[in-house]
């Protein structure tokens, strides 16, 4: 195995690096493979899929003059023997084949081709009876590649092969006919002559994860806040008691923010006041006091053994906790003292802290990534996810990566998933498509996105379509969060009740996976700081949260519905299907979801407008529905469980915000008996 220094030097490598090469090539290999797809940036990285997904791949294939080709897409887990299947043409010179993968870990795969000799001289020969002419030498020469043939089939089928030989050399007729049969070229097909067979020119790369990297319900919660009791810092144990709550609403996901010491220097106050009162919490995120860092636990949440046994807890819920990981410190993280050359220092030799002008993070110092001791802090930094791995955390939601090297999450992720497939990443980058982009390529598994700012029909059909139909969806997994506790949407500020059930329903449709911070969204928090502002209004980043979860305010039964709905139709478990419907009002939306097989077809029509009733038709694609246009359809709408029956591409609908603002429809197509009685699947 490579040690640090190698790998490291080995990304580097490949970030600058340009394609390697071909050896020099073999004058005599004709065929050429190009455009092959998926292929990431020339293949530097690697695609995604999650375990019983299929891999599709298509490449030009070809060669000069009028031979045929042949070629065999090649696959298999990453260190095993790669296994073979035919690829079929496609039209144009294109082929096509496709892989399953079954397990967790890394793929490889490629195309291999050769010139198709015996195809060739089977379609010569095939054109030459047609049109009456003497065929006695080209049965002679296709005698010659049958007897090659067997010298590379098995023992049994080299003897039919030899048979076969000898009937083209002494029965013309009798050979036309084997010649031409299937059984003849189906024996042939299977013991090809790949000698001077082309290969792709490098092996690419599949990352296969568990199922939850694809399809996901994430729950936000402050176990801080969990306490029963108004004004008391709550526990571990408190937050247990609040699973069965989470549970009840079909997330799958409970994700912590940091659960780490916080600092004493420069703590912020209520509303982020640089002058906290007595007793003031601080922000979860300013990690390290005198109590540890990273490693170590808040005290006022419990022990090391409090936190493994609400891990243990929430399986029995059917929950995986996600761990949130900021690598950064405050003045009194042990980093600090210990490694005072992993922070950059200012000229008057205090260390620099954390700005966004006029904005002044005290509390906060960032790691400096151009240290000279940059190794043991890499090795630091992995350790700190391993410690927590042993813990049984198994998802991390990453804090701001994109202030982090590139290099450095290429490796440690690479280094993670070596030794633990299964473990995730959710990338929390609110920053330039590039960069966004770029972390999911390094292998994030799942990232933010600017869901949270699109609201228009344009905005998200435009948005959405770059997601779901470009080359993106082949890496990029969006996360979609309606809120978090940094970011208050004008939306949700404005629009009251309606505008959190809107988004709700968009979040867990138009994405398999997605999330909400609460139950600040359940009981439709709407108050900003200040006119303007993103921020909450005595926001529970910096002080304790009281609120009554049983409030007959709460979108909490609604939530289960929606994510029962998404856990019952295989449709919204997925990305790839994702196709917009034409509607003749803007404020109007709609798109479905399909299955493969069209087992599951789910439409949602959504109303944009939070304080009018908006109507209008839907133009419907019936086609990408698997619909026929001759007969009438079953609509099932599964929020308000009415039933409609639609008649071809064009269906009115009429949504009003204070009641439910959006439908979402279970297509059942129409099935006619023996008897001519109708019925809907």
């Amino acid at each position: 195995m490579p040690g640090f220094s190698e790998r490291v030097a080995e990304l580097d490598r490949k970030s600058e690096a340009q394609p390697e090469p071909a050896p020099g090539p073999d004058g005599r290999r004709r065929v050429a493979i190009e455009r092959l797809a998926p292929e990431i940036d020339c293949g530097r990285f690697p695609i995604k899929r999650v375990v019983g997904e299929t891999v599709v791949v298509e490449a030009d294939v070809f060669a000069d003059g009028h031979d045929r080709v042949a070629c065999e897409l090649l696959y298999g887990p990453e260190g095993g023997e790669l296994e073979s299947s035919p690829m079929k043409a496609l039209g144009n010179d294109r082929f096509g084949g496709e892989f399953r993968v079954t397990q967790v870990g890394r793929y490889r795969y490629t195309i291999e081709a050769w010139i198709d000799r015996f195809g060739s001289w089977r379609e010569s020969l095939e054109k030459k009876i047609f049109a009456g002419q003497d065929v006695s030498v080209d049965l002679l020469a296709g005698a010659e590649l049958i007897e090659l043939a067997s010298a590379r089939a098995p023992v049994d089928s080299a003897e039919l092969l030899r048979r076969w030989a000898r009937r083209l050399r002494e029965d013309p007729d009798q050979g036309k006919a084997i010649a031409l049969g299937t059984d003849l070229l189906e024996m042939m097909t299977r013991y090809p002559d790949r000698e001077l067979a082309s290969r792709y020119r490098k092996p690419l790369i599949v990352v296969v994860d568990r199922e939850k990297a694809r399809f996901s319900s994430w729950y936000e919660v402050f176990p801080r806040s969990c306490s029963p009791e108004p004004g008391r810092h709550g526990t571990f144990r408190d937050c247990e008691d609040r699973l069965p709550y989470i549970a009840s609403m079909g997330f799958d996901v409970v994700y912590l923010p940091p659960i780490h010491p916080i600092g004493r220097s420069f703590r912020k106050g209520q509303n982020n006041s640089d002058t906290p009162e007595p007793g003031s919490v601080g922000s979860p995120w300013a990690i390290g006091s005198d109590e540890g860092g990273h490693k170590s636990i808040h005290p006022q949440l419990g022990t090391l053994e409090d936190f493994r046994h609400f891990v243990s807890k929430a399986k029995d819920h059917n929950l995986e906790v996600a761990l949130d990981i900021a690598f950064q410190c405050t003045p009194d993280h042990p980093y600090v003292r210990e490694h005072h050359s992993w922070f950059r220092t200012r000229p008057d030799g205090t260390i620099q802290y954390a700005e966004n002008p006029p904005k002044k993070y005290q509390d906060i110092y960032p790691l400096d990534f151009e240290t000279s001791d940059w190794q043991a802090l890499w090795q630091e930094l992995k350790s700190i996810f391993e410690y927590w791995i042993e813990q049984g955390v198994r998802i991390f939601r990453v804090d701001n990566p994109h202030t982090k090297p590139f290099v450095f999450w290429e490796w440690v992720i690479g280094e993670i998933k070596r030794q633990h497939p299964e473990v995730l990443f959710l990338a929390e980058a609110f920053t330039r498509p590039h960069v966004m982009y770029r972390l999911a390529k390094l292998g994030f598994s799942q990232s933010y996105t600017y869901f949270t700012w699109r609201h228009t029909k344009e905005e998200l059909t435009s948005y959405f379509r770059e997601l779901t139909q470009t080359e993106l969806n082949q890496y990029f997994r969006p996360n979609l969060w309606p809120n978090t506790p940094d970011i208050l949407p004008e939306f949700l500020q404005v629009g009251g009740r309606p505008a959190f059930i809107v988004r709700l329903i968009l979040a867990a449709t138009l994405g398999s996976s997605y999330g909400i911070y609460g139950p600040a969204f359940e009981l439709c928090e709407n108050s900003p700081l200040e006119p303007g502002s993103e921020e909450y209004r005595d926001s529970e980043k910096y002080q304790l949260k009281s609120r009554d979860l049983d409030s007959p305010a709460s979108l909490r039964d609604l939530i289960a519905r929606v994510n029962q709905i998404r856990r019952e139709n295989p449709a919204l478990q997925a990305n790839g299907s994702l196709r917009f419907h034409d509607t003749d009002n803007p404020s109007l939306i709609c798109y479905s979801k399909t299955t493969a097989d069209l087992a599951s077809v789910i439409l949602v029509v959504v109303n944009l407008d939070c304080f009018h009733v908006q109507s209008g038709w839907v133009e419907l694609d019936l086609n990408s529905l698997g619909l026929d246009p001759n007969h009438a359809f079953q609509v099932h709408d599964l929020l308000g469980e009415g039933q409609y029956l639609w008649q071809g591409s064009r269906n009115y609908v009429e949504l009003a915000p204070e009641t439910l603002p959006a439908h979402i429809f279970r297509v059942r197509h129409r099935v006619r008996t023996e008897r001519d009685f109708d019925y809907y699947l």
